[in-house]
């Protein structure tokens, strides 16, 4: 896992870039939390959805919940990056949605609009 740090709008975001899956469970997520808190201090990060399981984008699951969750008690704000057109659920588009109207979860298709989400002061 590689973590650097950008300064936007005297906001610093950290952005994660990993081969292999960072958020699996709670547990994990936790634990990125607290890495990314610890070696940069930031409360802002961004993350590939790549580094994050597939069952997470299945909400039957419970884990997207569960996770960000933790992100929300925490007062982290993270941008998940990617492509999720390839996901059928119409629960998961409405979570999304849901998700990129509020301020602490966005869900982007590239690191530039998540920087831009996140260095909104």
């Amino acid at each position: 896992m590689q973590i650097s740090v950008i300064k936007e709008n005297n906001v610093e975001i950290a952005i994660i870039n990993s081969d292999h899956l960072l958020i699996t469970d709670v547990q994990s997520a936790l634990d990125l939390i607290a890495t990314v808190d610890y070696e940069t201090s930031c409360s802002r990060m961004i993350i590939n959805k790549s580094s994050i399981c597939e069952e997470f984008f299945d909400l039957s699951t419970g884990i997207a919940g569960e996770v960000l969750q933790k992100y929300i008690n925490y007062r982290k704000k993270i941008a998940i990056v990617g492509d999720f057109s390839k996901y059928p659920s119409k629960s998961l588009k409405d979570f999304i949605y849901e998700c990129n109207r509020g301020k602490d979860i966005f869900f982007l298709p590239n690191e530039k609009q998540a920087i831009e989400k996140l260095s909104i002061v």
